[in-house]
């Protein structure tokens, strides 16, 4: 079944130009040049994949990301970015979203980039996970099959992204994993060596869960730990 791309951008030429690699590519594609369209054909046309510039009219990137998960709207997105933005991209990763590129970029990278997204949503999708496989480590209680992330007997929202680290963190409970491990187990292809993806959803789980069991290896990476281990 062919996937369907939603195009967000208010330059034409971009919108144009990615349009045309992604169907080259065997995609469908839908666009949209405004926020406030972008956020109609979101819900309309029910896309597998959404590429958001963040700059747009009406509504702009970051807001409609946060509207749609708001929605419980789990469209998979990869933000478009200016070279500098480096805070718009840490807000939208906060937001939901899954990946982001920066501006200028290459048509191939972005092809390259909507393969891996989708590939992991599928791969995601596939899972067949046993019934009532919780994960408890010490007051935090995983549960995969609700997505739902309990710690002192109160529930706590995470992005999908940051279900999915803290997930694999604890399946791999006790061992140090590379910051190129996490990159590639969760997002699923080489980041071009930036990690700094995987830095900033470490520190949102640190804040959202405050179990201090998310421990920074030096030079290494990470390891989740319970209360029983200790540095």
């Amino acid at each position: 079944m062919t996937k369907k791309i939603l195009v967000v951008d208010d330059e034409q030429s971009i919108v144009t130009l990615l349009q045309f690699n992604l169907e080259q590519a065997g995609y469908t594609v839908v666009t949209a040049l405004d926020g406030k369209t972008a956020l109609y054909l979101a819900q309309k046309e029910a896309p597998d994949l959404i590429i958001l510039d963040l700059m747009l009219p009406h509504i702009d990137g970051l807001e409609l990301c946060k509207t749609l998960r708001g929605r419980n709207n789990m469209t998979p997105i990869l933000m478009l970015t200016a070279k500098d933005d480096e805070l718009d991209k840490i807000l939208g990763l906060e937001l939901g979203a899954d990946d982001y590129l920066t501006k200028p970029f290459s048509p191939r990278e972005v092809v390259a980039r909507v393969k891996a997204i989708l590939r992991r949503a599928d791969q995601n999708r596939e899972k067949d996970s046993p019934p009532d496989q919780q994960i408890v480590i010490g007051d935090l209680t995983i549960d995969p099959n609700q997505f739902e992330v309990v710690v002192n007997g109160k529930k706590v929202e995470l992005t999908p992204k940051e279900f999915e680290l803290l997930l694999y963190l604890a399946r791999h409970k006790g061992r140090v994993l590379t910051r190129e491990q996490l990159l590639n187990a969760i997002w699923n292809y080489d980041y071009i060596g930036d990690t700094r993806i995987v830095d900033v959803h470490i520190s949102h789980l640190r804040d959202k869960i405050k179990t201090g069991y998310i421990k920074t290896i030096r030079g290494l990476g990470y390891k989740l730990d319970g209360p029983d281990r200790h540095e």
